[in-house]
């Protein structure tokens, strides 16, 4: 029996090699000729589980297990918003993550673009899993915004005051910190969770505050509400407001790699192409170490904002009226 024999009988290619030892086992162990090995393979195809014990083909039979572990016979749907404006490589992305055995239901979202394994922009919900890598470096990244009673005009005619308090309430760069230290609650958290986060609340606590580099971003701007919004509880109008951009610092991409890199030594070697899409299992010590610390950097990246806009009200002495906000680069 050959591989295109095997491949017509089910067997993947990353398998091929056990399965000419299975078939030859077959025949010279068990004597078995012609029809009866190609049912005994189909046999071992749709069951194998049941054959892990069998001197003459279990190693085929782990190696299907094994592979049934990495891959799935058709990859998931995915719904699509925006398409015209996605890339090509966004989708092929894409589909790589709805192939994995562990992918549930998916989405891409319009501004999607390339990213690492999962593409940017797009929503991957797993069984029993967590993606690192998928959920992002900058875990928790979020947009936060605070809505003041100042006068619009102050803004737009005397900006000083603005200014100042931005340069003044955060730091923008990689690696750098904010001094003296800020004191918020997250601080007091628990963070022995897991190793990486113990080892680096020390750069997280410096690090607080901090606003770190790329497309974050921290901005004054004006609030237009046309009629009265009663969930805000503001009436029609004009507002300063303030906006923020950013995550967990140098801790949550700490995070990130530390745990993306255990996922990735679990792959075996014929999946390695996965890199970036390695999961963990939630029942694993890693997955449950993994989800604590990702959840601490949740609260680490709400406080960074907490103490950027607390900053922003002191300097320029306003009212805070409301403040709201959300993240993406997280897991649920």
């Amino acid at each position: 029996m050959n591989r295109r024999q095997l491949e017509k009988l089910g067997v993947p290619d990353t398998c091929f090699k056990e399965g000419i030892a299975a078939v030859q086992n077959l025949v010279q162990g068990e004597k078995l000729k012609g029809k009866q090995v190609k049912q005994r393979v189909q046999q071992i195809v749709e069951s194998p589980e049941l054959f892990v014990a069998d001197s003459n083909v279990g190693e085929f039979a782990r190696a299907l297990v094994e592979e049934s572990q990495f891959t799935r016979p058709e990859p998931i749907t995915y719904r699509t918003w925006g398409d015209a404006g996605i890339d090509p490589a966004s989708h092929a992305q894409m589909r790589q993550a709805c192939s994995l055995p562990v992918a549930a239901g998916a989405a891409l979202m319009p501004d999607a673009h390339v990213g690492y394994g999962l593409p940017i922009g797009g929503v991957l919900a797993c069984e029993g899993a967590v993606i690192p890598y998928a959920v992002g470096v900058d875990i928790a990244c979020r947009m936060k915004l605070s809505v003041f009673d100042a006068p619009v005009d102050a803004l737009e005619n005397r900006r000083e005051p603005f200014r100042d308090a931005l340069a003044r309430g955060t730091r923008f760069g990689v690696g750098v910190e904010h001094r003296p230290r800020q004191d918020h609650a997250v601080m007091d958290a628990d963070w022995n969770v897991s190793r990486i986060t113990r080892e680096k609340k020390d750069t997280a606590w410096k690090q607080l505050g901090t606003s770190g580099s790329g497309n974050h971003f921290v901005e004054f701007g004006v609030l237009t509400l046309a009629v009265r919004d009663e969930q805000l509880g503001l009436d029609a109008g004009r507002y300063v407001a303030l906006l923020s951009h950013s995550g967990s610092r140098g801790a949550g991409a700490a995070v990130c790699s530390t745990y993306s890199a255990i996922a990735q030594k679990q792959l075996p070697r014929e999946h390695k192409q996965l890199g970036r899409l390695a999961w963990l299992d939630m029942n694993s010590q890693a997955g449950q170490e993994y989800w604590a610390a990702m959840n601490l950097m949740g609260e680490y990246a709400a406080a960074n904002h907490a103490c950027i806009h607390r900053h922003m009200v002191q300097a320029i002495g306003a009212e805070l009226l409301l403040d709201v906000e959300n993240h993406h680069n997280f897991a649920w």
